[in-house]
């Protein structure tokens, strides 16, 4: 089932994830992906900085064996799917740092040099947005 989310730049962020590429859950027996939307709203509610990007979670994005992954999405914009990340607040606040730079660039793109070095290394894949293709 859908449940509808409002528009406008998004972490979305699987909640069911593996905690690591060796355990489905932490030694407390939480799930990685709980832990990292956990740690995503923790940072959010942290610093108004943060404000021009919701946080959303669903079970399963279908990238388990890169555990911990969050889609970077937003209307008109390409998407991003980033994983293997550390369920932590090292890792929520890099995501959003990159998503806030995220949200105020024109198509999605933002420049290498920009990037927080916690998100280097950790896209998956891009996604066109409907109806449009990356020249």
């Amino acid at each position: 089932m859908l449940r509808p989310v409002e528009e406008g730049a998004a972490v979305v962020a699987c909640s069911t994830c593996r905690a690591s590429a060796g355990a489905r859950e932490d030694d407390e027996g939480v799930r990685g992906g709980a832990r990292l939307v956990a740690a995503l709203h923790a940072v959010k509610a942290s610093d108004p900085i943060y404000g021009t990007v919701a946080v959303q979670e669903m079970p399963c994005l279908f990238a388990c064996t890169d555990f911990c992954t969050v889609h970077l999405r937003a209307p008109g914009k390409i998407g991003y799917v980033l994983g293997r990340f550390t369920p932590d607040e090292d890792a929520a606040r890099a995501i959003l740092d990159h998503a806030v730079l995220y949200a105020a660039s024109e198509i999605g793109q933002v420049p290498f040099r920009q990037w927080p070095a916690g998100v280097k290394g950790h896209f998956i894949t891009r996604t066109p947005p409907a109806g449009f293709v990356v020249e």
